[in-house]
């Protein structure tokens, strides 16, 4: 039977939430606190469950970083892993790189965004990585918005299941670290919560 193997990635793989990370990393730490400063209602709000996960993140990824070209959007992103690579969990490197020698495939399911997390993909040796992809505009620039739903709860296991359709068929090995893996830690043959912080 195929195997499957599923890893979050913010606080599974990494050390800390990338988006946070990336924010301060693109725009600088005065910048980053004066936006967080100006959203603190709505992170307030999200986290007394008055305030959606995604129009949260939404919100807060468009006064940063709405009508940036998307080509230097890109160039962040890979600055921001040649920059921050010590985020990754050494056991987490150790544990993906067990899977592919073992022939498996791995993929990365994340809320985090498919640009920051796929140069942190390509050194890990991971091909698939299902994420909150961002809208673009006919300029080529950034809109604030994503372009499909945050991949979050739910949406892991409906974003695996469009590529592999058919359960029964494989067998699934899921690492997550918080309410966001719950749905697809359940759906796990096994699973793995928090492995990598011990």
């Amino acid at each position: 039977m195929k195997k499957i193997v599923a890893f979050d990635f913010d606080g599974t793989i990494t050390r800390k939430d990338t988006l946070l990370e990336f924010i301060k990393f693109a725009r600088g730490l005065k910048a980053f606190c004066i936006g967080m400063l100006h959203y603190s209602p709505v992170l307030l709000a999200y986290k007394f469950k008055l305030y959606s996960n995604w129009k949260a993140k939404q919100l807060i990824f468009s006064y940063f970083f709405k009508e940036m070209p998307l080509v230097d959007f890109n160039m962040i992103c890979d600055q921001f892993f040649a920059r921050r690579g010590d985020l990754l969990y050494t056991s987490a490197v150790k544990q993906i790189n067990e899977h592919l020698d073992r022939q498996a495939e791995v993929l990365i399911i994340s809320a985090s965004v498919e640009n920051w997390v796929r140069p942190f993909a390509h050194y890990l040796g991971i091909k698939n990585v299902l994420c909150t992809r961002l809208e673009v505009d006919e300029k080529g620039n950034l809109t604030g918005r994503f372009a499909t739903f945050n991949c979050y709860g739910q949406e892991k296991v409906n974003r695996l299941a469009a590529i592999y359709p058919e359960r029964r068929k494989f067998y699934l090995i899921a690492y997550g670290d918080s309410r966001g893996d719950r749905e697809l830690l359940a759906l796990a043959d096994e699973k793995y919560y928090k492995l990598f912080r011990k």
